[in-house]
């Protein structure tokens, strides 16, 4: 069957790079979740358990179909059907002859013959299983055959999106039904599901997940809106007046859209209960390799990733000849248990502890509420398990811009970032538009000043850092950076866990945080102040924000103190040394107190200059 993106030429070197990375046995279970002809799923079915899904009805008839094509025996029907189907010439003037082709439209998919007996072959398929006289495997195989069949006569370019206007000379054939059995009998379990991915993708269960989505922004259910009705035959009365297309508006896939296929690979890769994990794609695809790579790393172990090219003979016609080279590639990553897996913050905020997420989770203990006080870039609390997280910075606008990953939905997000850089001519090292966008931003109303406008003129500032001045306009300088697949892929993923947990926003001095938000023994405090030793933005005090001093480095080991004796826990990030200073009161506070220090060793910071951050804890 002509099909895209089919792997029938390349499934044993994707089942020998599968058998290599997995140790395959009977108690395995494969999940072949956007299956299309199930290509993969069909060279794995005397190895292990098989699952295969995929949204049309088509495809998942076809796959299961020829799966089990080899078990089925027709011992009640009481004859070979293949036979009795080419032996004889009976034809049925119904929906197809009459819908697509001359016999009853101007629609050239089938010639008349065939179209009539299309018609034959599926309402006597019908009649047999209505009339118990063949199962439901030897239902689906003879379904599958009648796709592989009107693929051989069909009067297109390979898809039916559309038909030929002129004859194919294959076309003219007389149909045959096709036996497309492979003579394999299964062995193992074969599960079907016939839904959208994202939709079931948290209740199946299974060792390895392959996946193999679109590439580009082709629409399957409009590509092969002829065999879904074929398959479902339920012979829909509004239908396109031109293609004769059903109705494909349940049939959209978003994998098949720019930025939404990012969103759903995250998804999938967060949700999947598999171990194993690998990707077919190719250079040609909407999402690169950098972001699926990027991606991959996140919910996976980095030392398992793997990009293994493929030869593979690309299909062209006079319309794609001489186009950039094709290289079809199979993705692989051991995924790690959930506890491991770490977000970061689309934001570099300065001080961000994106490096020590994991050495802070280590210390954490379990509470229902954790407070992120000094929120940020909002690295840690975005990692927290506490049921209840609240973040905290006195920074209202970069509170209000942490909300908005909450708030607006991530496509949208994406798009209007996506169509402010094209407006302003926003690109990497372009000084005059950054300034000019900068410009724009600072002098809008400030009911007007959309936090999505912000984040996109942030990305190609210097170094994408977030800086003010007293009347809180935004300071940054240009820079040489950009909107890159990395930063794209912690936003999807930041935006997808911030609407997922339950996290409200506030922005208050923590001196009077506990005038607005409940703080008790069930209630984790963690604190990442300006650090007294190291300058930045954020800590000099002409923002139109505090600063910080040393009064101010009391007050906080104060209100540490006050906190740890009503048996709140508490943990501080700091820095006791940098550029050959110490920072003594600090490290004479927590001898006098008795508190736990964690020494985290050499950070890097923006500078470029290592600083020896700590931890602190109350309990």
């Amino acid at each position: 069957m002509r099909y895209l993106g089919n792997k029938d030429s390349i499934t044993s070197t994707i089942k020998k790079i599968v058998s290599s990375k997995v140790q395959i046995t009977p108690n395995t279970t494969l999940f072949d979740a956007l299956c299309g002809t199930g290509s993969v799923a069909n060279v794995f079915k005397t190895d292990c358990n098989v699952i295969i899904n995929d949204s049309l009805n088509c495809a998942t008839t076809y796959a299961y179909g020829r799966m089990v094509a080899a078990s089925c025996t027709f011992n009640v029907l009481g004859f070979d059907p293949f036979e009795f189907f080419n032996s004889n010439e009976n034809v049925l003037q119904g929906y197809f002859y009459t819908n697509y082709s001359p016999g009853g439209s101007d629609r050239m998919y089938l010639s008349e013959y065939n179209a009539g007996r299309v018609d034959y072959f599926r309402q006597t398929i019908e009649d047999w299983h209505v009339h118990d006289q063949i199962n439901r495997e030897e239902y689906t195989y003879l379904l599958a055959c009648l796709i592989e069949s009107v693929s051989f006569v069909s009067n297109t370019a390979g898809v039916y999106g559309a038909f030929l206007k002129k004859w194919d000379d294959r076309a003219l054939r007389t149909i045959q039904f096709i036996n497309l059995s492979d003579g394999i009998v299964p062995t193992h379990t074969i599960e079907v599901h016939t839904n959208k991915l994202e939709q079931i993708i948290e209740n199946i269960q299974c060792d390895i997940l392959y996946l193999d989505p679109p590439y580009t922004q082709n629409q399957y259910g409009t590509q092969y809106h002829l065999l879904e009705t074929l398959i479902l035959d339920d012979r829909p009365e509004k239908i396109s007046k031109v293609t004769g297309s059903r109705s494909t508006r349940e049939m959209r896939s978003d994998w098949s859209k720019i930025y939404k296929v990012h969103i759903l690979l995250d998804r999938i890769l967060a949700k999947t209960s598999a171990r194993h994990i690998f990707l077919s794609y190719n250079n040609a695809g909407d999402m690169s390799r950098e972001y699926i790579e990027t991606l991959m790393k996140r919910y996976g172990y980095e030392t398992t990733f793997e990009r293994i090219e493929i030869p593979y003979k690309k299909y062209e016609n006079w319309k794609s000849q001489n186009k950039k080279d094709h290289y079809e590639y199979l993705f692989y990553i051991e995924k790690k248990p959930t506890e491991e897996i770490i977000f970061e913050s689309p934001l570099n905020y300065t001080g961000s502890k994106a490096k020590v997420v994991p050495y802070i989770k280590q210390n954490l203990i379990a509470t229902d509420t954790f407070v992120d006080v000094f929120g940020g870039g909002f690295n840690v609390g975005i990692n927290s398990d506490s049921r209840d997280i609240i973040y905290n910075d006195i920074n209202f606008i970069v509170k209000q811009l942490l909300e908005s990953f909450q708030k607006c939905d991530t496509y949208d997000y994406i798009t209007y970032v996506k169509k402010f850089i094209e407006k302003h001519n926003l690109e990497k090292g372009n000084k005059e538009s950054y300034l000019a966008a900068r410009e724009f931003y600072n002098k809008l109303p400030e009911s007007k000043k959309d936090p999505r406008m912000l984040f996109a003129i942030i990305l190609y500032s210097y170094q994408q850092q977030i800086r003010f001045n007293s009347n809180y306009e935004f300071n940054n300088t240009a820079g040489v950076r950009w909107f890159n697949d990395c930063i794209l892929a912690k936003l999807i993923s930041f935006s997808r866990v911030i609407k997922e947990k339950n996290i409200t926003f506030t922005s208050y001095d923590y001196i009077h945080l506990r005038d607005h938000i409940k703080i008790d023994q069930n209630t984790f405090l963690y604190l990442d102040p300006p650090y007294k030793l190291t300058t930045g933005s954020y800590n000099d005090g002409k923002r139109g924000f505090k600063g910080w001093n040393d009064e101010l480095e009391k007050e906080l080991f104060a209100f540490i103190d006050e906190m740890a004796l009503k048996n709140i826990p508490c943990m501080l990030s700091y820095v006791s040394e940098h550029k050959g200073n110490t920072n003594t009161a600090l490290k004479e506070w927590i001898a006098q107190n008795g508190y736990t220090l964690i020494p985290l060793g050499d950070i890097i910071g923006i500078s470029g200059k290592p600083r020896k951050e700590i931890l602190v804890t109350t309990f």
